[in-house]
This record gives structure tokens, C-alpha cells and sequence, in this order.
């Protein structure tokens, strides 16, 4: 599944507080979902904000997130993601992965980039 089309800005690096995580509602580029960035330092990584257990967001409100050292974990049932590459490490979806999205820093902006067609 590719939902990544043109490249587009997704937020400003200080929106992201470092070491925390925020959601991205509507994003364009990404089929119109929410998406998750996640921030250390100038090291951002982005999925859809989507739990590969049920189809449901990871969030408990709006854009606030579980985190608990390196692990984002799905305030629904409890699904524990590692934060560094997106894999299930503990819960009912043990072993999977979050979509992860290609992302880069440009100065202090976080922009989704473009896949190519090989993705």
C-alpha cells in the first residue's frame, strides 16, 4: 500500500516537542489521514496514525500520545510500537509494523516526501 504522493509540509520542527510525538490531522499526501511525527532532537520519524491491530488511531485525544521511553504505545489496547522503527514489541499485534512515511528535515520545517516508484 503506497499512500505517499507529492512531497508536502507537514509542520514546523518546534511543534514537536523533543522526545515527544504529535499528530498531523488530514494529511493530504498521506490519502487524507492522520499522520504521527515523531521527534529527538533534529531525528524525525513519521507513520500513519494507524494501530495494525484494529485500524484504530493511536492516540488517546487529539494528537496526545502514550510514550514510554522508546516505545509509542496504542491507547486502545495497549499495543507497544518502538519509536525507531515502527515494529510491534509487545500486544495483541506483536511483530508487525506501523506504515511508516518517508520524511526529511529542510532547515526547520518536516516534509513528507514523494515515493518513488519503487517505494
Amino acid at each position: 500500500m503506497d499512500t505517499v504522493s507529492p512531497t508536502s509540509l507537514l509542520c514546523r520542527l518546534d511543534a514537536i516537542p523533543d522526545g515527544g510525538a504529535s499528530a498531523i490531522e488530514d494529511v493530504a499526501a498521506a490519502g487524507g489521514e492522520s499522520v504521527i511525527v515523531a521527534r529527538r532532537g533534529d531525528q524525525v520519524r513519521a507513520w500513519l496514525n494507524i494501530c495494525p491491530h484494529a485500524g484504530r488511531r493511536l492516540d488517546y485525544a487529539p494528537g496526545m500520545f502514550l510514550l514510554k521511553g522508546e516505545l509509542l504505545i496504542c491507547a486502545v489496547h495497549g499495543a507497544s510500537f518502538d519509536r525507531n522503527d515502527g515494529v510491534c514489541v509487545a500486544g495483541p499485534c506483536r511483530g508487525e509494523h506501523l506504515h511508516a512515511l518517508p520524511v526529511e528535515l529542510r532547515g526547520d520545517e518536516i516534509w513528507l516526501r514523494a515515493r518513488d516508484a519503487a517505494g
